[in-house]
């Protein structure tokens, strides 16, 4: 009977398939992500205890008692073995319980809104060391950094000096994103009107890759934004960069970059309006518009009525137009909304327009 070799090739096949993976989850450059690596290899060999002598037992014992091996010893009336029962449970139940105790102890420690206790497994925060601030917006597709300490803001362009701890404020200006740098830690997602949070650091200087991992329309694919890990000097310098080669994101300017558009270059603010990650925040953007913190705090104290409201206003024709809204007029009046209330942020007229008598209908 002629032999039948397999080629060498048919080997070496699965390798190749993998010769172009990112292996960056399991090989992170941040403190956050190895951690988050370990828990995931950790939790797999806990897994693979189990999965692994179930697999081959399966097989052996399909093989073993195969119809055509009769020295394989029969027991039809077989129905019990004490041992046989522990191991069968007992061994699960001791890697739930294993698993069970690490993702509890891990939840609590890399939780994004925990600030960092340490730089790496060797170096503790020192007390005097303060984070750097990175307030994120996505918006429809693409992502907004503004820098507060900085007085800076990037478009599809991060950066951070290695060994600093970080702080990222996260909203959305929309629909919900995810923010994502495998490299640096996990995903976390920004929603429009919330603010989340995630604390991190880089440890290792280089160029990594961060999207957005929540599918959020046509332009997804192409929301996608590079992360540069640099030293303290380099740091200063992509800074003074932005500064000199930057414009101005005033709120006007914001209001123009928010509109959808798909595979932006990078582009770069030298000045930031004053206040402008909040009203983002606070969906209030936009001259004439009360901020969703102020309603909240009004609401909580019971509200305030009529005699509170002023500068009542019709939404204007651009403002229709931007949030897709037909021009005109709906049931023969034009709709009115209140521009601002008395607040203890704004007790007199922060908007002295027109201001209505208590009993002037609104």
């Amino acid at each position: 009977m002629p032999s039948f070799k397999i080629p060498r090739v048919l080997f070496l096949l699965p390798l190749s398939l993998l010769a172009g993976c990112n292996m960056v989850l399991l090989n992170p450059s941040g403190d956050i992500a190895a951690q988050q690596g370990r828990l995931i290899v950790i939790s797999t060999v806990l897994m693979l205890l189990i999965i692994v002598p179930v697999i081959a037992m399966t097989l052996f014992f399909a093989w073993k008692y195969r119809q055509s091996n009769k020295e394989a010893t029969y027991s039809p009336d077989w129905d019990h073995s004490t041992q046989l029962e522990l191991a069968i449970w007992g061994a699960p139940l001791l890697i739930i319980i294993a698993l069970g105790a690490l993702t509890w102890i891990s939840t609590h420690t890399l939780d994004p809104y925990r600030p960092l206790a340490r730089i790496d497994a060797q170096r503790p925060i020192p007390a005097d060391t303060k984070p750097l601030v990175v307030e994120v917006v996505a918006l429809d597709w693409k992502w907004l950094f503004l820098y507060p300490e900085q007085g800076i803001a990037t478009v599809n362009e991060l950066a951070a000096p290695v060994d600093r701890p970080i702080q990222f404020k996260i909203t959305s200006s929309t629909v919900m994103n995810s923010f994502f740098i495998p490299a640096l830690a996990g995903q976390i997602y920004a929603m429009a009107g919330m603010e989340t949070k995630l604390h991190a650091v880089i440890n290792e200087p280089g160029e990594y890759e961060g999207f957005s991992a929540n599918y959020s329309g046509a332009g997804f694919s192409g929301m996608r934004f590079k992360f540069h890990g640099l030293n303290d000097a380099d740091f200063d310098k992509w800074v003074q960069s932005n500064k000199a080669a930057g414009s101005e994101l005033t709120r006007g300017a914001y209001l123009q970059l928010e509109k959808p558009s798909e595979r932006d270059p990078v582009r770069r603010f030298a000045t930031v309006a004053p206040g402008l990650y909040d009203a983002i925040l606070n969906r209030c953007v936009e001259a004439n518009r009360m901020c969703m913190k102020d309603m909240m705090a009004i609401d909580a104290n019971g509200g305030q009525g009529v005699p509170g409201a002023f500068n009542v206003a019709s939404m204007d024709a651009a403002t229709r137009a931007r949030q897709g809204l037909a021009p005109g007029v709906e049931l023969g009046r034009a709709r009115t909304y209140v521009g601002a209330m008395c607040s203890v942020n704004d007790p007199v007229d922060a908007f002295p327009l027109s201001v209505p008598a208590a009993n002037q209908p609104l």
